[in-house]
């Protein structure tokens, strides 16, 4: 009789189920508000450190040791391995201890060699590289890590069979020798390795004395966002997942095998990943230092943190130079070989400023609690040096306006320090750049309301040499963006939304449910800028959205999502809405005019009447630079809802074509991602006016971009749009109007 081959994992995995499973079941992860900051407690003075690495060079080491004291930080990870770089990474070794730094050293073994590990001569290697390491530095060094991204086979290569042999190994020789044992470097959030991992080297007597997980939440984007790969999007919100949890939760596994004390040995947000959502890369990363350390200290849970790398264009603080096609094949969180590129070509990232920042003020603080966390809104409260210290900041894209967060009295005194460090003006907003608002220490700072919230409002945090001000005089709000408070003064008096008034029909731009025309711009005589403003609302529209946004601020908020995701759109300029404006129409809406060569619709009418090309361009050019558009434009997470052709503008720069969307107010923004279905259904918008074979040779390019293929099932929306437009035109409200102008015009005929 055959055997049925099992589709459960192997053996090995099964029991890291089991071993995770059973403690599970006996409330291991139960933690009353694990989600939540621990109030009142001591942040170690060494909290943040960094991982460090050199070359062939040894001016690399000077430079190494510049940037630290650069930075302020005084203790470091260095990976050391049995390779040919041994011999350069125990030269900055030296230097580091020479500089008193404390050093926790990585010993690593090279991929090829850890997949051998049963193998009798591998684990003589090993335990030689151990020992002769040990015998030279073991006095030296804060601590020995032992394992290497143990939950990742195809980065560190290890087997668990293998790895546990590797760690009985150094863990005899570190007892030995009297050094400080961490492990076993699981990678990211994924506890049931770290129980099962923890079972077997209890039974076995080999506990580390320092717990270390590599507590990465960069898949999530933002550090705040819960983790929505640990379950789907509804139960990890349900769950709150978020950063601060997974760290207490892991603390307590430690705990509850008896290693109380749990380390990050490394983690960092990669540029080029972040820029796969959004655009500003560089600039979010120091964005998230200053936000992740601190809610890392905020969860109680941690003694140390580590960012690495320090040199890499990926994900290092400073900026090494190279490409991506230069990137080592191993990634750079299971072994830190070498700082790569050339020396006189490194370049601080903005990130590095903000690290410096955070550590200076979070490194021996005490943490006392947070005043606002988990909506959205984060104030992080600490004392340090005399004063007293909040870190501030909003989710990404969202503000608060901080005369609305903070009683007068509190503004009166406070001084502001921004990411990187400079002293600053008070701000109008709290953005998701962070700042530093602090006072003397025994002065009492009182919030304006004890539940400040978010103004609702999206902003694009890193527009270069603009600045926003909050609009809040009589029974108008809003926001304006302008390059001083001189300029958003000047705007504000010369488009006051007292004196906007919409123009007759025949004199507007549009003029149908909104009405859209051109206003004069003050900042320069030769330019116009647009306004929109709602002019008709249908009786079931003004019930449904009274407690919605305003048309204006839906507008404005889409353009800036549409901004902070690098998709074209017009310039926000300012939007003004009128207080308890029962009628819904009082709102403006102003934005740079998009100059523009034709709308998608009018290229593919003139397609579907039988050209092949519209104002020089070929129809297969187009549909291809129209596919990357919305395949880049769902990547980033829009999902436009309005995506009709007479939305989506083209202008022709050579041979190069760039889309603009217009008509922002319906627009959704995840924070991933668009989900398929939400792709198909813009598209069936977009190419609606478009022939069928030019339809599929659209979506064949789309679908095939983003590993789909195209089939009767993808096709049957199309089809079912359609059908919904042709009802629309024929017996829905604009077929009724149609009917009734053609009576009308019959009955005026007969009567003549």
């Amino acid at each position: 009789m055959a055997v049925k081959r099992s589709k459960l994992p192997s053996m090995l995995t099964r029991e890291v189920v089991q071993d995770g499973l059973a403690y599970i079941f006996k409330g291991g992860l139960r933690l009353k508000n694990s989600h939540l900051p621990v109030e009142d407690h001591a942040i170690p003075t060494h909290f943040i450190g960094i991982c460090v690495a050199t070359n062939q060079q040894p001016e690399t080491d000077d430079y190494v040791l510049a940037q630290l004291a650069a930075l302020g930080l005084g203790r470091v990870r260095l990976d050391i391995g049995d390779d040919d770089m041994f011999e350069h990474q125990t030269r900055l070794l030296q230097r580091l201890l020479d500089a008193s730094l404390l050093v926790d050293v990585h010993l690593v073994q090279p991929f090829a060699i850890a997949r051998h590990m049963l193998d009798a001569q591998v684990q003589s290697r090993w335990q030689q590289f151990v020992e002769q390491f040990l015998q030279q530095y073991a006095t030296q060094i804060a601590s020995l890590e032992i394992g290497n991204t143990i939950n990742r086979k195809r980065w560190s290569g290890y087997q668990w069979p293998g790895f546990l042999q590797a760690w009985q190994i150094a863990h005899r020789l570190a007892r030995q020798y009297g050094v400080k044992v961490v492990g076993p470097n699981i990678q990211d959030f994924e506890p049931l390795y770290n129980i099962s991992a923890f079972k077997k080297l209890q039974a076995a007597h080999l506990l580390p004395d320092v717990h270390s997980n590599n507590l990465f939440v960069e898949r999530v984007i933002e550090p705040e966002q819960p983790d929505h790969r640990i379950f789907q999007f509804r139960w990890t919100r349900c769950l709150k997942f978020n950063l601060i949890k997974k760290a207490r939760l892991l603390q307590k596994i430690g705990g509850d095998f008896g290693v109380a004390t749990l380390i990050s040995p490394v983690a960092f947000w990669a540029i080029y990943r972040i820029q796969r959502h959004l655009p500003d890369g560089a600039q979010k990363q120091a964005d998230y230092v200053t936000r992740y350390f601190t809610l890392l200290a905020a969860s109680g849970a941690l003694a140390q943190a580590n960012w690495g790398a320090m040199i890499c264009h990926r994900e290092g603080v400073i900026n090494d130079g190279l490409d991506e096609a230069r990137y080592p094949a191993l990634e750079r969180v299971a072994y830190y070989q070498s700082a790569d590129g050339n020396l006189h070509e490194y370049q601080r990232n903005p990130s590095f400023s903000a690290l410096r920042t955070v550590a200076r003020w979070l490194n021996g603080a005490h943490y006392i609690g947070p005043l606002v966390t988990g909506n959205g809104l984060e104030i992080h409260q600490l004392r340090k040096h005399q004063k007293l210290i909040h870190v501030v900041w909003a989710i990404n894209g969202h503000c608060a306006i901080l005369n609305q967060v903070y009683a007068e009295s509190a503004l009166r005194t406070v001084e502001c320090i921004n990411r990187n460090g400079q002293a600053i003006a008070q701000p109008a907003l709290i953005t998701e750049t962070p700042v530093y608002l602090m006072w003397d220490a025994a002065e009492t700072v009182e919030l304006h309301t004890t539940n400040p919230e978010l103004s609702q409002t999206i902003i694009h945090a890193h527009i270069q040499g603009l600045q926003y001000f909050p609009v809040q005089e009589a029974d108008w709000r809003g926001m304006i963006l302008a390059e001083s408070p001189e300029q958003a003064a000047q705007l504000w008096y010369a488009w006051h939304p007292g004196t906007l008034k919409a123009p007759a029909k025949e004199q507007a731009l549009r003029h149908a449910r909104n009405a859209i025309w051109p206003i004069a711009d003050p900042r320069s005589a030769n330019r116009k800028v647009t306004v929109k403003q709602p002019v008709r609302m249908h009786a079931h529209k003004t019930l449904l959205d009274r407690f919605k946004p305003s048309k204006a601020k839906r507008s404005w908020n889409g353009a800036m999502e549409l901004l902070r995701r690098g998709v074209g759109t017009a310039m926000p300029l300012a939007y003004f809405e009128r207080v308890n404006d029962t009628s819904l129409k009082q709102n403006f809406f102003i934005c740079e005019y998009v100059t523009h060569d034709f709308s998608i619709a009018q290229a593919f009418i003139a397609f579907s009447q039988g050209e092949q090309s519209f104002h020089g361009v070929a129809a297969q050019t187009l549909y291809q630079a129209f596919a990357l558009f919305c395949l880049h434009m769902h990547a980033s997470g829009i999902y436009f809802r309005d995506f009709s052709g007479g939305n989506i503008l083209v202008s022709q720069q050579d041979e190069r074509l760039t889309f603009s969307l217009i008509d922002t107010a319906r627009l959704h923004a995840h924070a991933t991602a668009t989900p398929y279905g939400e792709r198909i259904a813009d598209l069936t918008r977009a190419i609606q006016k478009l022939h069928w074979d030019g339809r599929k040779q659209f979506l064949t390019l789309y679908l095939g971009l983003s590993g789909h293929s195209l089939n009767i099932g993808t096709l049957l929306p199309f089809y079912l749009y359609d059908f919904k437009v042709h009802l629309k035109r024929t017996i829905g409200r604009k077929g009724m109007r149609k009917l009734l102008r053609k009576i009308k015009s019959l009955r005026t005929g007969s009567s003549t």
